[in-house]
């Protein structure tokens, strides 16, 4: 469990008081933490907010182990753990505080939680994106410990195993692929009979002895004890439902960028992530943004990290340009 010695806001009077810093992050994954590393190591006096729970993906994953610097892999709560405690130590301040509404019209920019209104004079947004969800019995009770959406971080657990992906699009076809490095047998449930994505990769897939695929079919429950040991998969068309024993369940059906608060405000793409150009900057001068809220295709704590550290950094040559 997560060790998080920060100060859980709560909710205050009617007429919320006001705090004011040079720079606010809003997200606490690594992209938010990182950045909040850079800019409390440059002396900007620095305010996080971690919505209920700081870490990011990380914090819900048992181990990352293609983070640099950890040969022998790390826990996910261990490593967003580290983050926390770096950024804190260059006296960015954390607060566990949930956004409600954000300004961006006026400098200062004004931020809105269920306790409080703060204002700064830069803002990082590193909200992230969520995993869209089936919602299925036994997908939030393994999620960590055999559900993933993400191949890249835990295939390498599946070694000499089978494993499912649920999805039919590109990023499903990838990651199968990737897992076929590792898993013995990877099955590709799809509730339609014929694939969305990109034609060269339907090829490649087809192509790949270790990949079946299960048509016309949807997940019901992920069973499992201890971890996942298989799935109920029932077929749309006949009603029939069978178990498909498995050790991982790998959920492709898209991301949710956490991008609902700046509508109307930030420039958002067609699939609702932050537009940005590549120093991080968004059509709001003052406005920065990292992580997996502007990055639909990369998605690794890695990538997260070092598009915080650019905004950070263009973060502070701003403050220092700011004429107030």
């Amino acid at each position: 469990m997560l060790d998080f010695k920060l100060t859980q806001e709560k909710p205050a009077s009617d007429e919320l008081a006001t705090e004011t810093y040079e720079l606010i992050i809003l997200g606490g994954g690594p992209a938010g933490l990182t950045a909040a590393i850079y800019a409390g190591r440059s002396r900007i006096e620095t305010l996080l907010l971690g919505g209920s729970l700081p870490g990011g993906q990380p914090a819900n994953t048992d181990a990352v182990e293609n983070f640099p610097g950890f040969p022998e892999g790390i826990d996910g709560p261990e490593l967003a753990q580290r983050f926390l405690a770096q950024a804190e130590r260059f006296g960015a301040k954390v607060t566990l505080d949930n956004v409600t509404a954000v300004d961006f019209s006026a400098q200062p920019f004004t931020i809105h939680t269920y306790s409080k209104a703060y204002q700064g004079r830069a803002v990082i947004v590193a909200t992230g994106a969520t995993p869209r969800r089936l919602g299925v019995p036994g997908e939030d009770t393994f999620y960590g410990r055999g559900v993933s959406a993400c191949a890249t971080c835990d295939g390498f657990f599946y070694r000499d195993k089978e494993t499912v992906v649920v999805g039919g699009g590109d990023s499903a076809l990838v990651e199968g692929m990737f897992l076929t490095k590792f898993a013995n047998k990877v099955t590709i449930i799809h509730r339609r009979d014929e694939l969305r994505a990109t034609q060269i990769y339907q090829e490649q897939a087809f192509a790949n002895p270790k990949i079946e695929f299960v048509w016309d079919s949807v997940l019901e429950e992920v069973l499992g004890e201890q971890t996942v040991t298989g799935v109920r998969v029932k077929n749309v068309k006949t009603g029939e439902s069978t178990i498909i024993d498995t050790a991982g369940v790998f959920i492709y059906i898209g991301m949710e960028p956490q991008t609902a608060l700046y509508e109307g405000q930030l420039a958002l793409n067609e699939q609702r992530y932050v537009i940005s150009d590549r120093r991080q900057r968004t059509n709001v001068p003052g406005i920065f943004v990292a992580g997996d809220v502007q990055d639909p295709r990369y998605r690794q704590v890695v990538v997260a990290a070092g598009t915080g550290a650019i905004a950070a950094m263009e973060a502070e040559r701003y403050l220092g340009a700011y004429p107030g």
